[in-house]
């Protein structure tokens, strides 16, 4: 294969994400909504891109799919390998790869899944077109991404205002959460997508225990923080900015985090 330009920035992508476990808990209910919302049915197929800790892979297996799941995080797939273990679903397939280049056969899979994860692949058309090759004729493609315009969206905007720009042609995760940009992305591969909405329950004792997690857990923000970590001044305006934009989110002890569900059919 070609050499891919973006090895680098997956590459620091691989080991940026490696701190996201204790976060990805928090998704376990969202595994459970986009599940259901794919209509996973026992005997199928199913492959997770972007498993990260196997969240939704081992939710599908308990809905009895046979799943392989696929992450570029070896610390991950570590701990989705104990989450499995723990709820007794050993059988299924880990593997660490990319989302743009899945070592799989052509139609291989019924359903195609993934949590907040391909979003992050810096080409969707190549990692679209990849999840399309793997499914099978009249398989069906399902995801959870976040809007740009809520919480999470915006998170990743901040990031990237504050952050050096990401490699000529990558596209920004947050793009995912737009559903023209879907409907567009999808394209002539797929029949129209059908789209639910949700809204992820973040617990937090105050908007500085919910910012903190967040720059402990979330790869590009921790990055940005470690780079400010000796401009006093900057580093607290910086942080000053993010709590105001995570206050209206914030209510009962809870950032409520909305997020969107897109399902569709290959054709």
């Amino acid at each position: 294969m070609d050499h891919d330009p973006f090895a680098e920035l997956k590459k620091r992508q691989r080991e940026m994400w490696a701190s996201f476990g204790p976060t990805a808990t928090s998704t376990t209910p969202v595994a459970a909504h986009l599940v259901k919302f794919a209509a996973i049915a026992p005997g199928e197929d199913l492959l997770d891109v972007a498993t990260g800790t196997g969240v939704a892979a081992i939710t599908a297996a308990r809905a009895g799919a046979r799943v392989k799941a696929l992450d570029l995080t070896p610390e991950l797939l570590a701990q989705a390998h104990e989450n499995a273990r723990i709820a007794g679903h050993e059988e299924i397939e880990w593997t660490e790869g990319d989302a743009e280049q899945l070592p799989y056969a052509d139609a291989s899979f019924d359903v195609v899944l993934s949590q907040f994860g391909h979003m992050f692949a810096p080409r969707p058309e190549v990692a679209i077109a990849e999840m399309r090759r793997v499914l099978k004729p009249g398989g069906r493609i399902a995801f959870a991404t976040w809007p740009p315009e809520h919480m999470v969206g915006r998170m990743f905007a901040f990031v990237g205002r504050n952050s050096p720009p990401q490699p000529s042609g990558s596209a920004p995760p947050s793009q995912w959460g737009n559903l023209a940009v879907i409907a567009e992305r999808l394209g002539a591969r797929f029949d129209a997508p059908f789209f639910e909405r949700g809204v992820m329950a973040y617990p937090a004792l105050s908007l500085s225990h919910y910012r903190l997690s967040m720059e402990r857990t979330i790869g590009p923000l921790q990055k940005l923080i470690e780079r400010l970590v000796s401009e006093t001044e900057k580093l607290a305006a910086l942080r000053s900015e993010f709590d105001a934009m995570a206050e209206p989110y914030y209510d009962e002890n809870i950032v409520h985090q909305d997020y969107v569900l897109t399902r569709a059919r290959a054709i």
